[in-house]
């Protein structure tokens, strides 16, 4: 891929990007919120506006050396993490798990949206999805395309990598939720390198053992929606 053509594709891949993460940690706080807890309000990360939830490293500089790196074939990056005041939930147990779902849910539900759209572009506009037509609209229509497409597959990693039952990604800490308490405790002692963790199983590969199940029982949902509209 030349360079124009990246640079072009890295573009069409950032916007779907910038709403799944931006939507993923404001659902967090959303869902913080109405459970007890306003520290993410009060300091202004319940905003839709992507400039609230950026991070220089990973939400900048990660996503495009990731994708210039493998000639973009992927991407990924993360927004700051929402804060959450644990103390100030009405049940800390159960909501904490709630709230940490919350993310994860709502990158579901992006994926299932994007997914529609492309549903309706495809029976709405078939001649216009690709760049065979001489229309102004083959011209609009196939970056949009791109970008759904970018945003049901980035939608349904990024859920499932939280999903993963390693603190503190959402996963683990939802574990923690679950168990007893002394193992709640023992196991939340990792979170101080559950990242590095995390690093480790990626390197080795056998993270992907852990993922690959978790986004087939995501796409096993989503086709749920999606099947009695007609699929693809």
């Amino acid at each position: 891929m030349d360079i124009v053509n990246l640079l072009r594709s890295l573009t069409v891949a950032a916007i779907p990007i910038l709403f799944a993460i931006t939507f993923h940690e404001v659902a967090h706080g959303w869902v913080a919120d109405k459970l007890g807890d306003p520290t993410a309000r009060s300091m202004g990360r319940l905003s839709f506006n992507p400039l609230a939830h950026i991070d220089p490293v990973n939400t900048v500089i990660l996503p495009i050396v990731l994708f210039i790196a493998s000639n973009g074939m992927f991407i990924f990056g993360s927004a700051k993490p929402v804060p959450v005041d644990y103390r100030n939930l009405k049940n800390p147990r159960r909501d904490s798990a709630i709230v940490s779902a919350a993310g994860p849910v709502m990158n579901i539900i992006l994926a299932i949206v994007s997914l529609f759209l492309l549903i309706i572009l495809r029976k709405v506009l078939p001649h216009v999805v690709t760049e065979d037509s001489d229309l102004v609209l083959s011209k609009i229509i196939p970056p949009v395309v791109q970008m759904l497409q970018y945003g049901v597959s980035f939608n349904i990693f990024i859920a499932a990598f939280n999903l993963i039952p390693i603190p503190p990604l959402d996963g683990g800490r939802i574990a923690i939720s679950l168990m007893p308490p002394r193992q709640a405790y023992m196991f939340s002692r990792l979170e101080p390198y559950g990242i590095f963790i995390v690093l480790i199983l990626w390197m080795t590969g056998l993270a992907r053992i852990i993922i690959y199940p978790i986004q087939g029982f995501i796409k096993f949902l989503i086709s749920l929606f999606i099947i009695p509209f007609g699929g693809f």
